[in-house]
């Protein structure tokens, strides 16, 4: 029997570095003082299409339930998150929340990417303003740093800046058109540019001004480095990115720069967006988000504004196991292993008692052999020997599995205090 297609099993080794990421996230969402919480993860189509329209049936999972109802699996947490917010008229503003878990998505699988994949996600909604800007952006620089990641950049940019140099390169507000290349902007990381202007040349759109906007969408660099470049003046909120960097500079975020590529491709961002990439990897961003006050009025706020960031889970530990940056931390155990028969009820007790003082043990269950025992107890960091010969002086047989080395020990010593004795 085969999983469907863009699906896959979570195993222990895996499972053990998400929870790693998940904790290391928590741990950054209390410093920063976001609080965690869970959305649905089921949504009505209605809710998810107040903002994208239809089309988003074909970007994700969804179905009608028994009750004849539209619904499909979140696709993100913001969605969600922002239905929430929006529906509690009494919410204490700003509202800083993160949300850690699952979500579907039926997109092409790539490396990195399945269709059911995790994601960490924290949002601020209310008032609009540079320094919950500068908040998100310094929870993403310090929860990479915390999990070792040493070559991380985060790319900042302006969807109304770039919107600007296109209005002026295509003398056009038209939005549809406005949208389409940001598209193309967006998918310059993916394509190359001459898979992109062939696409767009089909569309009918002027390969002399996609090639204006592709190589606007190359510059990057600190705002002297830009200015030296062009003129960046003219363009709309090129001072408010002046002043982001400022800000961020006065937390001691120094791993930025700005990068006139970076869009995103979701169509409800409307201002400040950016993405988090390992300098040393390929697989592309590894976290991205942006300033979204459209979406919070779609969903029938016009009071509030939003600015959040979301990463995958399982890109950043393919980055991970790459550069050896983390390794899972497995806990060692203990196996208790018995000599015959007549002795295996005593090491389920042995092994019961040890288990209620936290201690992690594996022992037979089938009755096995001593050899085969401790075989299987390779991995422990000790085997406990139950025997009769050690029984009758109401002790066992400890050995070191990583150097074979054993002595007698009292079980009752062995009980009072076998983190010490244990090494654990």
């Amino acid at each position: 029997m085969e999983l469907p297609r863009g699906m896959k099993d979570f195993e222990e080794d895996e499972l053990e570095k998400i929870e790693i990421v998940r904790e290391k996230f928590l741990e950054t969402s209390k410093l920063f003082g976001f609080k965690f919480m869970d959305p649905s993860p089921i949504e009505s189509m209605e809710t998810l299409e107040a903002k994208s329209g239809p089309a988003i049936r074909d970007e994700i999972y969804f179905f009608t339930d028994k009750g004849k109802r539209d619904i499909a699996l979140r696709f993100d947490f913001t969605i969600g998150l922002t239905r929430w917010v929006v529906s509690q008229k009494s919410l204490r503003l700003p509202a800083k929340i993160s949300s850690f878990g699952g979500v579907w998505r039926y997109d092409e699988p790539q490396r990195g990417r399945y269709r059911y994949f995790n994601q960490w996600n924290i949002e601020i909604f209310g008032k609009p303003s540079l320094e919950s800007e500068t908040e998100i952006i310094e929870f993403s620089s310090h929860l990479f740093g915390s999990l070792g990641f040493k070559n991380i950049i985060i790319d900042l940019n302006h969807r109304k800046l770039v919107e600007s140099f296109i209005n002026k390169v295509f003398g056009s507000t038209d939005q549809t058109l406005i949208l389409d290349i940001f598209r193309a902007v967006d998918k310059i990381q993916k394509k190359s540019k001459e898979e992109i202007l062939n696409e767009y040349g089909q569309k009918g759109y002027s390969a002399e001004n996609l090639e204006k906007i592709l190589q606007f969408s190359e510059m990057k660099g600190t705002p002297e480095e830009i200015e030296a470049r062009v003129d960046p003046t003219q363009l709309a909120c090129w001072d408010e990115l002046k002043e982001l960097w400022a800000s961020l500079q006065n937390r001691d975020v120094k791993n930025i720069r700005i990068n006139f590529g970076v869009v995103r491709g979701l169509d409800y961002y409307s201002g400040l967006v950016f993405e988090v990439f390992d300098k040393n990897s390929d697989l592309g961003a590894l976290a991205g988000g942006g300033r979204y006050d459209s979406l919070t009025k779609a969903l029938g706020r016009e009071d509030i504004g939003a600015i959040g960031v979301a990463g995958g889970v399982e890109r950043m530990i393919l980055v991970m196991d790459e550069q050896g940056i983390v390794e899972s931390k497995k806990q060692p155990r203990i196996s208790v292993v018995y000599v015959n028969y007549e002795m295996q009820k005593k090491a389920m007790n042995l092994a019961s008692k040890l288990r209620q003082k936290h201690i992690p043990v594996d022992v037979d269950l089938l009755g096995k052999s001593l050899s085969k025992q401790m075989e299987a107890a390779t991995d422990s960091s000790y085997s406990i020997i139950v025997g009769p010969k050690e029984l009758a002086q109401d002790s066992v047989l400890l050995r070191n599995m990583k150097n074979g080395v054993e002595n007698m020990v009292h079980i009752k010593n062995l009980l009072a205090d076998p983190k010490t004795i244990l090494n654990l």
